[in-house]
């Protein structure tokens, strides 16, 4: 069965008719197919491609085809093309893929690893190749594909096609034997080959020429292929002068290639030349003549269509040898070529690469447009790339374009440059605020105002200075004068940080303020922006409550929160509100609360425009899981050691607080103790009066397991000093049991170092908070106990378990039910994952437990 083409209604163009079978390659890389990583490394034009291009279009399998290029070395852009190739073959795991974002750290690539358990068919072989795999350089990218290889999906291969050896680590595949490289000595032709590739072309020569022609070519498939063509050509039949082989290569090109091409298809094919990517819809909107792609096609093994990329590719020297051309198009010509493949990219999700195009001709208005379409909160690497591209715009693009300013300050913003967007903002703001009014200036002060609102809301935490109500509410005022209608979409969708109120002091006015300023700040924001910020009030109202015990007045604000960021799609205000939502179920002991709140949690997940849905849906569970002390089920990103985090600086704190809740469970306090002692990981939450408190709980709970007793008590001091003028009891009491030991320890120590009766007020309560989390976790543990997981497990699944469960190997289950062993492998390895099995043993011990088989069947 030939392999599964992404377009099976497209044939392969008659220029691969020509191509000259070669068995002992496609030996070595049929031998080679059942390896997870084949490396394809030669220099330039020695067949490599072709190679494994006429190897896959007749093995059984999905290939996902990725042609790099230098520019795929902005992340962004790779993840992009990347996914866009997947889609060609399974548009449900792209569409996952591209949910997740590239994977840069654990709990991306984490997120990464588990999306094939749904997406791909267990009988089906997955070859992924990179192409051009030389021009790769940058390190998360490289860092990515060298994690994706050592662990592969089940039943993939990964072939890399380069001029060099990958810059990647193999040595844990080469050392298994799990790693085939095929070199330029096995690209290299044959005599033979030669003499039968001459003989398909029907050019019959002697022994002696080649002879001739293998010592000059020494093997190189594209010598040769331009050889072939020169004799073919030559009008004595057969001539060939070694002398030939010292001509430029772009000579042969020009005699024995282009000189034969119309002028019409060699005009077109210069414009094809100025752009990176030759899908078939663009080039046929590049031309009426439909016959000049026809002619396109007959030119030889140096064009032709690609079925796995649904485009058209062309020989790199080829390529290059057009480009030195481009000086025969006019700037007119250029530039519709550069606005066609620009909106043909934007309409298929390569965001990047139209606005490289769109920079080529100056079109800043698309350039904006689409930078309206990313989320508030950026990644650095794209937030960096837009900034770039915009310095490198003429000045006069602010005076053009009204929300030019605003995207540039946004981007700042998102990079951290605080001082930088601020004085910049103020100049916009004494620049446009004399003017009279229009509709340009009035909107280029919507934006300065509602980005100097951003930037205070940010700062305030440091500057204890509230006035970004003012800012909005002048936002506001420009919004209603010019009439404009809110922006809609990511940018407008909050992004809420580990805490809602940004106070950094004890001050119990701070917080009063910081939520009276809010309060104020809130209609403005969700009037002017679409919804944005709809529900925050609610939320910090929610937060401080909660942290003083009021649980009542808790509940009501996350109540609140919930309604009206859903009404606004404010994803992150209605995902923290539900956050508090569980906290106080589990607060209460109240099992059918928290799982009400589950119910809408899972809802979200649903939400494809939440951008950042998974993550947060794992951070809170992991929180719960931690709690509950059923640490098996966090992501297994949360588990990791407190590294870099892709997180932007908003989100990294929550990341930070699970993973060390994780670690208190597993009762690993040296490594907590480290990461306090680390202001790469916990500067941010120490800026917070909140993460102030908690960073001081965690010291003294670990010192004290740590026998570290004065030290442990010195710490919990500060943290009582720290919450005491606000009454922030909560943070001590979620600690419920090691709270507890730790206030009992403070109690019966001479002198004691806190007053008595608020230590044991914190004793009281903590040691009923533990015993809540004992009567959820024994629910939660007996609905594991009692759930049927049946229907997680398909009939095949079900039928390889059994066949397990009956002692059958896997050849002999594989017999029983007419499959193949690879389908039985990857079978097997479904049904551990899902039932959390380590090994057969254990996964027939679940399966009994659960009652799924019998050992006695």
């Amino acid at each position: 069965m030939p392999n599964q083409f992404f377009h099976s209604n497209v044939a392969i163009v008659p220029a691969n008719q020509g191509y000259l079978p070669r068995p002992l390659v496609c030996q070595l890389l049929e031998k080679a197919i059942h390896s997870p990583l084949i490396t394809v490394v030669a220099g330039a034009g020695y067949g490599k491609t072709q190679a494994v291009y006429a190897f896959l279009q007749e093995y059984n399998g999905v290939t996902t085809w990725l042609q790099l290029s230098e520019t795929d070395n902005l992340r962004a852009r790779f993840w992009e093309n990347f996914i866009r190739a997947i889609s060609l073959s399974n548009k449900h795991f792209a569409a996952q893929l591209a949910e997740i974002g590239f994977p840069e750290t654990e709990r991306q690539f984490d997120r990464y690893l588990t999306v094939p358990n749904e997406a791909l068919n267990p009988d089906l072989k997955y070859i992924l190749v990179f192409d051009d795999f030389h021009h790769i350089h940058d390190d998360g990218i490289l860092r990515f594909v060298e994690r994706s290889v050592n662990i592969p999906y089940l039943n993939s291969t990964t072939i890399i096609i380069s001029r060099v050896e990958p810059a990647i680590n193999t040595i844990p595949l080469l050392s298994k034997g799990l790693l085939v490289n095929i070199s330029e000595e096995d690209l290299r032709f044959s005599q033979d080959e030669i003499n039968d590739y001459f003989r398909i072309q029907q050019i019959k020569l002697s022994p002696g020429m080649v002879s001739a022609i293998y010592q000059d070519t020494e093997g190189w498939a594209f010598a040769i292929n331009l050889l072939g063509l020169a004799i073919k050509h030559d009008p004595a039949g057969t001539g060939y002068a070694r002398s030939s082989m010292k001509l430029n290569i772009f000579k042969l090109i020009e005699h024995e290639i282009w000189g034969t091409l119309s002028p019409d298809l060699q005009h077109y094919l210069i414009k094809l030349s100025l752009i990176d990517r030759w899908p078939r819809e663009l080039l046929a909107a590049l031309t009426s003549d439909k016959g000049l792609i026809e002619a396109m096609e007959r030119i030889g093994s140096f064009i032709r269509f690609d079925s796995y990329l649904n485009a058209y590719r062309i020989h790199h020297l080829f390529l290059e040898y057009l480009s030195e051309k481009q000086h025969e198009l006019s700037w007119e010509e250029k530039k519709e070529v550069y606005a066609q493949a620009a909106q043909w990219c934007g309409e298929n999700q390569l965001r990047m690469d139209a606005l490289s195009y769109y920079e080529r001709i100056g079109d800043y208005q698309h350039i904006i447009t689409i930078s309206y379409t990313f989320p508030q909160i950026m990644a650095n690497d794209i937030a960096a790339f837009l900034l770039e591209l915009l310095d490198r715009a003429p000045k006069h693009i602010y005076e053009c374009y009204t929300n030019a300013y605003a995207v540039r300050t946004r981007l700042l913003l998102n990079l951290g440059k605080f001082q930088q967007v601020f004085s910049e903002l103020n100049a916009i703001k004494e620049q446009f605020e004399p003017r009279p009014f229009s509709a340009f200036n009035c909107y280029v002060l919507y934006g300065c105002y509602n980005n100097l609102g951003f930037h205070s809301l940010i700062t305030c935490i440091d500057t204890r200075r509230y006035d970004f109500v003012q800012y909005f509410e002048q936002a506001n005022h420009c919004f209603l004068t010019g009439k404009f209608s809110a922006s809609a979409g990511p940018v407008n969708s909050t992004t809420i940080g580990t805490w809602v109120c940004r106070v950094s002091t004890a001050d119990p006015q701070d917080l009063e303020h910081f939520i009276q300023a809010l309060t104020q700040a809130v209609p403005y924001m969700a009037n002017c922006m679409g919804g944005c910020a709809y529900g925050m009030d609610d939320l910090a109202r929610c937060e401080a409550a909660y942290f003083k015990g009021d649980i009542p007045n808790a509940e009501q604000g996350a109540g609140q929160a919930v309604y009206k960021a859903r009404d606004k799609h404010q994803y992150d205000i209605e995902n923290r509100a539900l956050f508090f939502l569980l906290r106080i179920g589990l607060f209460q002991g109240n099992p059918e609360k928290i799982a009400h709140v589950f119910s809408q949690l899972n809802a979200q997940l649903k939400e494809k425009a939440y951008i950042y849905r998974y993550t947060l849906y794992d951070i809170v569970m992991g929180w719960f899981y931690a709690q509950i002390g059923q640490t098996h089920k966090l992501a297994p990103w949360l588990k990791n050691d407190f590294e870099a985090s892709d997180l932007n600086t908003l989100l990294h704190g929550l990341e930070i607080e699970v993973k060390i809740q994780y670690q208190l469970s597993e009762k690993r306090y040296p490594a907590v103790l480290a990461l306090l002692e680390s202001q790469e990981h916990t500067h941010t939450m120490g800026r917070f009066l909140f993460g102030q408190i908690n960073l001081k709980i965690w010291e003294a709970i670990c010192l004290y397991h740590s026998r570290e007793t004065p030290g442990s008590f010195r710490a919990l001091e500060e943290a009582y000093r720290l919450s005491r003028s606000n009454g922030l009891d909560m943070f001590f009491i979620e600690m419920g049991k090691d709270m507890r030991t730790l206030a009992s320890a403070a109690l019966q120590s001479c002198p004691c170092p806190l007053p008595r009766s608020w230590l044991e007020k914190i004793l009281h309560q903590s040691s009923a908070y533990a015993k809540k989390l004992v009567t959820v976790t024994k629910y939660y543990t007996s609905q594991a106990q009692h759930a049927s997981p049946n229907m997680s497990l398909s009939w095949r699944e079900k039928k390889i378990l059994t066949g397990l469960a009956q002692g059958l190997t896997r050849e002999e289950i594989a017999d029983c039910s007419s499959i193949s062993i690879n389908t039985v492998k990857a079978g097997i390895s479904s049904v551990y994952n899902k039932l959390g099995a380590i090994n057969r043993a254990d996964a027939i011990r679940i399966a009994t437990i659960r009652g799924i088989v019998s050992t006695e069947e």
